[in-house]
């Protein structure tokens, strides 16, 4: 190609035959394999130094070419620009940069909106302190009255503003101000353009700037409010959503601008809440939940619910076009597509208090304005409680009491809203749920399938009040009613509706929990018949709803006329999906469910289980290093969700998976599992560690003092804050190996001491469960080690007591307190500075059930009481509060 001492110049041949790619790659008759052989052309011209130059001219200059070719160059062009920019000479970053300018007034749109993607790409890459030129050029263009070059500059200056608004906002050798400063007074000014298009792009630029707040908005604020008022009305809709979301986001972090102008505000929010556009009114809608959350004066809102609340609930209405009305249609019988899969995360095992997973209520996961309003309701009932109802509740009954079929979407969305302000109306509703909730079952059988699914989900709100009454004759009836009329829906043939009720029954079971044994036969029967006719997509749900179950009922479930409905359906689906096949997750977490629950129970079907999960994860380690062999795409969810499983055995089986351990290579593959570089696989391999190592000690034996070294370092970690699961898994294993293993433990004991330390020194910055494992594995490691951890006492034992005095009672509690007592025969004077930390620990115990404990516990408090002469004992005792010496009254001290 062209030398690059002249000014360069395209060479007829290579532009000849790179705008011939360029054709035949957005033709529309080139094969797919035509397509990756032109790519790979392409590729190849990629090579030559100059080969962008040749792109940056059939963009600027080729004229006789389609603009379609044109465009293909300059996205080729921008796409290369990310990659070699930095790399590439000088003075093609010059020639590129010298084209790209004159094209911002372009005479075609396609044409200036590609220049300007480019010229935000490259300003991302060298600031614009690298391009001097460029910000004159762009204040030429927005003062030059020629709609072209004010829409190209527009359009490009957008862009950095949406991509690196800071870029702005930055010193710049040369120049007295700021860019941003220069270029605002110009932005605002557009805001009175007669061109949509200005307005538009003027006004969504300044928006970019809310969260920075450079000083040159902070200081025009007035101006740019004066300038949303009057574009409030505009008759253009892109441009009042862009009012709508500058309000939204103001009041979220910028409130204080707003509050002059509030009722104005919150008027104009209502009146465009009502916006023919539905994007305006969904942008509109965002607001109701952003003023709640803003910690603004209620009373300002106060006054405009009895017209919010009617808005909201029109909106809530489907409109016709909604994709949920056209999907509802679709038959159950019907395959799902690839592509009605949502993307599934399993989230590894946890050992400890606080993993709550988000209970995600939504059926469907599009937001538009039906959800929206129906948010926004929910967060306002959280936020008014009952003083919505007056307004709401009129409304929904004449809704719910219009039974032709023209008026059915009316009735569904006052089902909706029942269910929506089902938690914060709960005590104006209090009195009438029984009636609420029998007006609710017949809508299970409604023949509108979109009424039958939201009934499901809307009684599904109300499960807590549901369960309660199970104890009187009426309330038993009424619960027996809202279980069958779900199951019913469990076997709708409709897979909307399928969805909701599994789901809806999923939450009835975590509220019932063992209440529903003695329905556990129907139960059963309607899922396992579900497990036989849903499609993929569903199948995950029924799958969820009998790990659920089995959750919920425990052991109840471990009865022959039970498990000869449940397992069979369960084992055949698992014979016949591969060990590759994804589909294959929600059954392993079911699995995990299912074996937790039936404990050892499950023997007779564990063995073909474990050898399996043995098998798939020998197969992903070797996929990891080598696909090809593996015969599989390395994917570490099927190593967790294997992990899991094992766990679950290990909990359900105890010692009864000993002897499948023994006969197989978990122990080699757990450490590699230990050692992996995915915080979810590692965080995993802990758990089941530290539930091996509560019944089968013996097989981890052999590499013991590795598990111990790879588990200690997960605790010292400077990103300790980044992988938390993990060290909390970690520091659990550690105490439950302890305990098994005793003295064997003590080459890591100090180094385990010094990593626990300042975990529990920071107490206040990491999560409970970490505190609490933390402050039982030292316990457990003092007291199978005491000799060892005693001399170090003074160092830990007031924020090791501190964390003691917060874990409720229970067996690794106890651990802890042996621990404490071991250390304090072997070093009295250790905690003679924390004694009113430790009696706080001692009167944090609701009742110690373990005799030999009690009595411990009361020889260490009577060795200190003879200990501490002359007045000093009492002293302690008078600085403790009259609680904790109530408790300790007990251990006669």
């Amino acid at each position: 190609m062209a030398e690059s001492s002249a000014p360069w110049q395209p060479r007829e041949e290579g532009f000849r035959e790179i705008c011939g790619l360029l054709e035949q790659q957005i033709s529309h008759s080139s094969s797919s394999a035509d397509k990756s052989q032109i790519l790979q052309q392409l590729l190849h011209y990629s090579q030559y130094p100059d080969f962008n130059n040749y792109l940056a001219f059939i963009l600027a200059r080729a004229e006789g070419k389609s603009v379609e070719i044109r465009q293909a160059a300059g996205l080729l062009l921008k796409n290369n620009l990310r990659t070699a920019y930095k790399s590439m000479a000088p003075v093609n970053q010059q020639y590129i940069k010298s084209e790209l300018l004159p094209c911002l007034g372009a005479a075609d749109r396609h044409i200036r909106s590609t220049v300007g993607t480019i010229i935000s790409v490259v300003v991302q890459l060298e600031g614009v302190l690298g391009w001097p030129e460029l910000l004159q050029a762009l204040v030429n263009c927005l003062d030059s009255n020629d709609i072209n070059l004010m829409e190209g500059a527009m359009d490009a200056l957008s862009k950095i503003c949406e991509d690196i608004p800071q870029v702005l906002d930055s010193d710049v050798s040369g120049l007295a101000e700021r860019p941003i400063s220069i270029l605002l007074p110009r932005l605002y000014k557009f805001f009175q353009s007669p061109h949509a298009s200005l307005r538009k792009l003027s006004l969504g630029s300044v928006n970019q700037y809310i969260m920075l707040m450079p000083t040159a908005l902070y200081v025009s604020v007035e101006q740019y409010l004066q300038g949303l008022f009057v574009l409030a009305h505009d008759p253009a809709s892109e441009v009042r959503k862009l009012v709508c979301a500058a309000f939204v986001q103001l009041i979220e972090v910028r409130t204080s601008f707003l509050e002059p102008h509030l009722r104005n505000v919150v008027e104009y929010m209502l009146q465009v809440n009502k916006d023919t556009d539905e994007e305006v009114a969904l942008e509109a809608c965002e607001f109701w939940s952003a003023y709640c959350d803003a910690q603004l004066p209620l009373g300002n809102l106060r006054e405009f619910l009895p017209r919010l609340v009617p808005v909201l609930l029109s909106n809530m209405v489907y409109a016709d076009d909604d994709e949920s009305i056209v999907d509802a249609e679709e038959d159950g019988s019907l395959p799902d597509r690839d592509q009605d899969l949502k993307p599934r995360f399993h989230s590894s095992r946890f050992h400890g208090s606080d993993n709550a997973e988000d209970d995600d209520d939504d059926i469907v996961n599009v937001w538009n304005l039906r959800k929206c309003s129906a948010a926004a309701l929910d967060i306002l009932s959280n936020v008014f409680g009952d003083e919505i109802l007056p307004t709401l509740m009129p409304i929904v009954q004449v809704n719910l009491s219009n039974t032709d079929d023209t008026t059915w979407k009316d009735r569904e969305a006052a089902v909706l809203a029942l269910g929506a302000i089902a938690e914060g109306c709960i005590h104006g509703l209090y009195p009438h749920l029984s009636e609420i909730v029998t007006f609710l079952i017949p809508l299970l059988d409604d023949k509108f399938p979109l009424i039958r699914s939201i009934s499901c989900w809307t009684l599904s709100r109300f499960s807590k009040f549901i369960v309660q009454g199970i104890g009187h004759q009426k309330g038993y009836e009424q619960f027996d009613k809202v279980l069958m009329g779900l199951l019913r829906r469990i076997l709708d043939p409709n897979k909307r509706v399928q969805e909701a009720a599994c789901s809806a029954f999923a939450t009835l079971e975590e509220e019932a929990a063992d209440k529903l044994a003695p329905r556990l036969e129907i139960i059963l029967q309607h899922l396992m018949c579900a497990f036989g006719k849903y499609q993929r997509r569903n199948l995950r749900i029924v799958y969820d709803a009998i790990g659920t179950l089995a959750d919920a009922v425990g052991e109840e479930l471990n009865q022959p006329n039970y498990l000869d409905i449940l397992m069979p359906p369960l084992i055949a689906k698992w014979q016949q999906l591969s060990n590759s096949d994804k589909d294959i997750f929600p059954l392993l977490e079911c699995f995990t469910s299912v074996a937790q629950a039936l404990g050892t129970g499950f023997s007779q079907f564990a063995e073909p289980v474990f050898q399996r999960c043995i098998s798939i994860i020998q197969t992903q380690e070797l996929a990891k290093v080598d696909s090809v062999s593996a015969g599989v795409q390395y994917d570490k969810e099927f190593v967790v969700c294997c992990l899991d499983l094992l766990s679950g055995l290990a909990e359900g089986l105890g010692s009864g998976i000993e002897s499948l351990v023994s006969h197989s290579k978990l122990r080699d593959l757990l450490l590699q599992c230990c050692m992996d570089y995915a915080s979810d696989v590692r965080q995993s391999a802990f758990a089941l560690l530290g539930d091996l190592a509560k019944v089968c000690p013996v097989h981890l034996q052999p590499r013991l003092s590795e598990f111990l070294d790879v588990a200690v370092k997960q605790l010292s970690t400077p990103n300790l804050r980044d992988t938390l699961s993990v060290a909390n898994n970690a520091c659990w294993a550690i105490g439950e190996l302890a305990v098994k293993v005793r003295q064997e433990i003590a080459p890591v004991v100090l180094t385990v001491i010094s990593c626990l330390v300042p975990i529990l020194q920071h107490a206040k910055e990491l999560n409970k469960s970490l505190i609490e494992n933390s402050a039982i594995t030292l316990g457990r490691v003092a007291w199978v080690c005491p000799e060892i951890v005693a001399p170090h006492m003074e160092h830990f034992m007031e924020p090791w007591c501190s964390a003691l005095s917060m874990i409720r009672d229970d067996v690794e509690k106890e651990d802890a307190f042996r621990g404490l007592c071991a250390m304090v025969k072997v070093n009295p004077s250790g905690a003679l500075g924390s004694l009113v930390f430790m009696c706080k620990a001692i009167a944090s115990w609701h009742e110690i059930r373990s005799e030999d404990l009690h009595n411990d516990v009361s020889q260490v408090l009577h060795g200190y009481k003879q200990m501490l002469i002359n007045g000093v004992w009492d002293q302690c005792m008078s600085a403790l509060e009259p609680p904790v010496k109530d408790k300790l009254s007990k251990y006669l001290v």
